[in-house]
């Protein structure tokens, strides 16, 4: 590239020199492979949630789940932090939060949910196997604070 001056001016070069792009995905988007971070963790939420779903269908039809990447702090000091008993907490660091039914700003009613936090989990998570049986102990215990019960209980014990 000649500038105004006529001193040439370097360019990074890029992988894409010609401007092709991508000519076409890695993997098939039926292979697991090709799913990203998020779309793996929502497929084991979705796994872990199934045997509670089943056994509990009728308690939890006004029961959403919902997935963020992290939770929201408002203050930056670790030990001012103090977390109520909706939280599933590990060594201060929430793994999920259970919001109750309620209003939204906008006047409308919501209805209650669990947010499990994607980052937190898959930190405290050592391979697949840990990370289903993690999101399965969260989901017992936020299951069973939204019912009023023993976590004993929701596993069938």
């Amino acid at each position: 590239m000649v500038t105004a001056r006529g001193s040439r001016r370097r360019t990074r070069y890029r992988r894409d020199r010609r401007g092709r792009g991508l000519r076409g995905p890695l993997y098939p988007s039926s292979v697991p492979v090709s799913r990203s971070r998020s779309q793996r963790f929502d497929a084991l939420v979705l796994e872990a949630l199934e045997p509670i779903e089943q056994r509990w269908h009728a308690e939890l039809t006004q029961l959403d789940v919902a997935v963020d990447e992290v939770p929201e702090i408002s203050t930056t000091a670790p030990e001012k932090v103090t977390w109520d008993d909706d939280v599933v907490v590990d060594a201060n660091v929430p793994l999920a939060r259970l919001v109750p039914a309620g209003v939204d700003k906008r006047g409308l009613p919501t209805r209650a949910r669990i947010v499990l936090y994607r980052r937190p989990l898959e930190a405290r998570a050592r391979d697949g196997t840990d990370m289903a049986d993690l999101l399965h102990d969260v989901l017992v215990e936020q299951v069973a604070t939204y019912l009023g019960l023993d976590p004993d209980v929701i596993e069938g014990q």
